[in-house]
């Protein structure tokens, strides 16, 4: 029997939450990710599936603050995807935040869509902040966002970027933490994914980039170690930021998310070989199966 793909219209609130509620929100981002890669026959699923819980406590557990109705609005915090490839999951989030309809999640990576393979500024989709794609620009820009918000218009805004590990072998990106710290960007908070797998291979294989945390504590970070399905560690982790910002430390914040790659389907979980490949139709109705 073939496989018939529906996405369901649930949308979810941002607001604080016990740790135990995010399940849910991360499961639907989850088999959205599954669906729309199934649909779209090209795709990267194991860190889009890596970093689901990550997103569901960041957008749904009152610690961003943004308006769906008005996603210009200027009191707005800002996430950028440095990791532009991990698109499905964000567009997964935007629209079960209310950004726009999830039968906008059938048209991934189609001709004409505003939901291509990295976002794109110019496809107009409500609550995208930058074009990204080109691994280690997005997190240079969301430090340019962060600079002009503290140091120029001097506001409460704060800003988040995630990275791949993979993409901190990119030398821009060291010079964005560079001036992240030498300008005291307290309200500039790093989500670095720590799957341990890039598209040929494990990381520490292809070009070592530990040790980790004392790379950014050198560099002149608040560093932040987590499990990234942990939703407890995540949640205190986005508050000690939050503290931070509020304190005005004078250092960015970088939270280490260790993650699975492929998580909640049994024949991705921590295998490179999904970095930037989608599923089958057999292997579709498996992933869907093991997230039910």
């Amino acid at each position: 029997m073939a496989l018939e793909i529906t996405f369901s219209d649930k949308t979810f609130e941002n607001k604080k939450r016990n740790p135990e509620e995010f399940s849910e929100i991360a499961l639907e981002i989850r088999r959205d990710i599954i669906k729309s890669l199934y649909l779209a026959k090209s795709g990267h699923s194991g860190g889009t599936l890596g970093t689901s819980d990550i997103f569901s406590v960041l957008f749904f557990g009152g610690v961003m603050k943004y308006n769906p109705n008005d996603p210009e609005w200027k009191e707005r915090d800002r996430f950028v995807l440095s990791a532009g490839h991990l698109c499905p999951v964000l567009y997964s989030t935007l629209a079960r935040a209310g950004y726009f309809s999830t039968e906008e999640l059938y048209r991934l990576r189609k001709y004409g869509s505003r939901l291509q393979g990295h976002p794109g500024y110019d496809m107009k989709l409500p609550g995208i902040e930058s074009s990204t794609g080109s691994l280690g620009q997005g997190v240079s820009i969301a430090v340019g966002m962060a600079m002009s918000d503290k140091l120029v218009d001097k506001n409460n805004r704060k800003i988040f970027a995630l990275t791949g590990d993979g993409e901190i072998e990119e030398g821009t990106v060291w010079e964005a933490a560079m001036a992240a710290a030498n300008y005291k960007l307290d309200n500039f908070c790093w989500i670095l994914d720590n799957n341990d797998c890039q598209i040929d291979g494990r990381v520490r294989d292809v070009m070592s980039i530990y040790p980790i945390a004392q790379k950014f504590e050198a560099f002149g970070f608040d560093v932040i170690n987590i499990d990234g399905h942990n939703y407890s560690e995540i949640i205190k982790a986005f508050e000690k930021f939050k503290s931070n910002h509020e304190s005005k430390i004078g250092k960015p914040t970088a939270i280490i998310a260790r993650t699975i790659m492929g998580k909640g389907v049994s024949f991705m979980e921590d295998n490179y070989i999904w970095h930037g490949n989608p599923p089958n139709e057999e292997q579709a109705k498996i992933a869907l199966h093991d997230l039910k």
